[in-house]
């Protein structure tokens, strides 16, 4: 059984996140419905399970937390953040930053 590799992006608002989502987009990943606040992001980590994480804008909180919790996330910012993994100086430098992560590997559970 194969599992598509999942990226969640996150983004302060919903023209900005549409915007992201667009630039991320890519037939070798899924998307997951996105997140627009700190809350929406974390409920979607829990039940989504996102490979990789998308955040532009303030959520530095976010990708510490996530970096902590799941150390093995690519995460994508568009500033220096702790945990970041990469940065993207414009959303256009997304979907190549996502492409250079291996994809998951072993058992579904």
């Amino acid at each position: 059984m194969c599992r598509a590799v999942m990226v969640l992006c996150v983004a302060p608002d919903r023209a900005a996140l549409d915007e992201l989502r667009r630039a991320s987009v890519s037939a070798s990943w899924e998307l997951c419905p996105g997140a627009t606040d700190l809350r929406g992001a974390l409920d979607q980590i829990d039940t989504e399970r996102p490979h990789m994480l998308v955040a532009f804008g303030p959520f530095e909180e976010l990708v510490a937390l996530v970096a902590e919790r799941f150390p093995g996330m690519r995460i994508v910012t568009d500033r220096d953040a702790p945990g970041a993994t990469a940065v993207a100086a414009s959303a256009s430098e997304v979907r190549e930053l996502l492409a250079g992560h291996p994809r998951p590997g072993g058992p579904i559970v």
